[in-house]
């Protein structure tokens, strides 16, 4: 259970996007800011976690600009629109990680641990071992696990996913449950 993890500002939390913070379209993407709707209880869920974590740092596979559906200039507008609500209520992206490509091998696509490498890189205080991976796949989950992070996973999509689960350390039904239970917030 992530309440006996200790968490602190020496602990990065690494979020999946589609599905986790916004509603994500099913078996589409994503275009544009217009069509990006947050969950509700998000906000809250971000200010929780930059109170209680170090680094945020976002992590999503954008196979859509792989494909040609939209620009890296259209999914930098939705980050740049995202942030700009979340720094509005006092939370915080410490960074933002994504992968274009089709080819489910490549290193940066989830489940491979590319872009966690990429963000220890710019981020070199970054401990996988006091790292937490949020997210609604068993790609997300698998990435988490190939890191070494404690891996919390998000009902969003796929609800009936039996757990126990071995890349699944806990589940919540969404990010806000998952932030309140975070130990941090028990301390006066």
């Amino acid at each position: 259970m992530i309440n006996q993890l200790h968490v602190d500002n020496s602990w990065t939390l690494f979020l999946d996007r589609d599905g986790v913070i916004n509603y994500e379209k099913e078996a589409d993407y994503i275009y544009n800011k217009d069509e990006f709707v947050l969950y509700e209880g998000v906000v809250e869920a971000m200010q929780i976690f930059t109170r209680s974590f170090g680094r945020i740092i976002l992590v999503t596979n954008q196979r859509g600009i792989g494909k040609g559906l939209m620009t890296e200039d259209d999914l930098h507008g939705i980050h740049q629109h995202m942030n700009a609500v979340f720094n509005e209520a006092g939370a915080k992206v410490d960074g933002i990680y994504y992968c274009t490509s089709l080819d489910n091998s490549h290193p940066d696509r989830k489940p491979q641990p590319g872009m966690g490498y990429r963000a220890k890189n710019d981020f070199p205080s970054i401990d996988f071992s006091k790292s937490v991976m949020v997210g609604n796949s068993l790609s997300d989950m698998e990435f988490g696990r190939n890191l070494g992070m404690y891996t919390v996973y998000i009902r969003t999509i796929v609800p009936g996913l039996t757990l126990p689960h071995p890349a699944v350390d806990d589940a919540y039904n969404d990010l806000l449950n998952f932030a309140r239970t975070l130990p941090s917030l028990r301390k006066p």
